[in-house]
């Protein structure tokens, strides 16, 4: 098990690695000069070559990755004198020095971002932080309302086979899966944000906290969270339902079920207590994956409902050319994508030894 564990823990690293070096190229050789998108058009010369200097876009592009890669590592290097662009500031860095060799301080420390070009200077951990945490509470309620609901309609459609609820079932399976979340988005907002929103009492936009209208303070709007986690979660409901299905039909047609049959269960005690368990399997590694996709694709419904988490502060920086905020939040989501993965990849192994072999 150990060696298995030494195995995915350098396979991680190489992939993170292999994510960042992505990132960091994709967003480095656009064209354009960073510069003069943070100054505008009425910058100077003067202007352009301080915050070339201060951002290091005036050094060539392998020595701005090697200082990239060197602000994402855990274990980093710089230096003390004030003019170098790796100068140690403990007010940039969240860090503890370890020791000092020839003027080169190594240290430890979160890994470091770097700032935004639009909010005066702000560090993107601080943006990331803020709005993290929104989009991780619309993932997890949309992964609850697919994984109950999908189960359920999955369980239905496999014990009505062939009949109408299955057909209907199955229909609505294909539609989730081939309807794009924004267009779902849309006429989700429309229809139960406007039409019926007399009858509903749910907003088009809205985020989990909002002021209240003499601005004294934020309050929480759960109601806001109903429409966006319903969007988020349809094509994983689509998914979970499908798979359920399957699995549950294929286990149905085991021995063992049929001897439950032959002792006289009932149906419903056969699927309690028999078939449920052993059909949850497939479900379970789709819920899992589809919790860190689930953190990419909430960018567009987060946008369109409004909701304040960091798919929406992605698209708000790709609209003003933010760059570090783009390729902090991207590296964050491809961070957590990877770990998720990684973690099921370990739970797997470790209730199958062949997995591991």
């Amino acid at each position: 098990m150990s060696s298995y564990l030494i195995s995915k823990i350098g396979y991680t690293l190489l992939t993170l690695l292999g994510v960042v070096t992505v990132i960091f190229l994709l967003f480095t050789l656009l064209p354009g000069d960073p510069a003069q998108m943070m100054l505008g058009q009425n910058e100077t010369e003067e202007q352009l070559n301080n915050v070339r200097k201060k951002y290091g876009f005036d050094k060539p592009v392998s020595s701005q990755y090697l200082y990239y890669i060197n602000d994402l590592s855990p274990v980093s290097f710089h230096s003390l004198k004030s003019d170098d662009f790796s100068y140690y500031n403990p007010q940039k860095y969240t860090a503890t020095p370890l020791f000092t060799v020839n003027k080169v301080v190594v240290v430890l420390k979160f890994p470091y971002l770097r700032e935004s070009f639009q909010k005066n200077g702000k560090k993107v951990s601080e943006v990331i932080t803020e709005t993290l945490p929104n989009t991780a509470i619309l993932a997890f309620f949309a992964i609850c309302i697919a994984m109950v609901s999908g189960i359920f309609l999955g369980i239905i459609s496999a014990l009505t086979k062939d009949r109408w609820p299955d057909k209907l079932i199955q229909l609505f399976s294909i539609l989730g899966m081939s309807v794009p979340s924004f267009f779902s988005a849309i006429i989700f907002a429309w229809l139960f944000g406007y039409i019926l929103q007399e009858y509903t009492n749910l907003n088009m936009t809205g985020s989990l906290y909002e002021v209240d209208d003499f601005g004294e303070g934020k309050y929480m709007q759960w109601k806001n969270l109903i429409l966006p986690a319903i969007v988020l979660g349809i094509r994983p409901l689509a998914v979970v339902t499908q798979l359920m299905r399957n699995s549950l039909l294929e286990v149905m047609s085991q021995d063992y079920i049929r001897t439950a049959k032959a002792k006289g269960l009932s149906l419903f005690q056969i699927i309690k207590k028999h078939a449920l368990k052993n059909s949850l399997n497939p479900v379970v590694t789709a819920i899992s994956g589809w919790f860190a996709s689930m953190l990419a694709g909430a960018v567009f419904v987060e946008y369109i409902f409004g909701w304040n988490g960091l798919g929406k502060e992605i698209v708000n920086a790709l609209n003003t050319l933010d760059l570090p905020i783009i390729m902090g939040s991207v590296l964050v989501i491809a961070t957590m994508f990877i770990l998720i993965n990684i973690f099921v990849d370990i739970i797997y192994g470790w209730l199958d030894p062949k997995i591991r072999n």
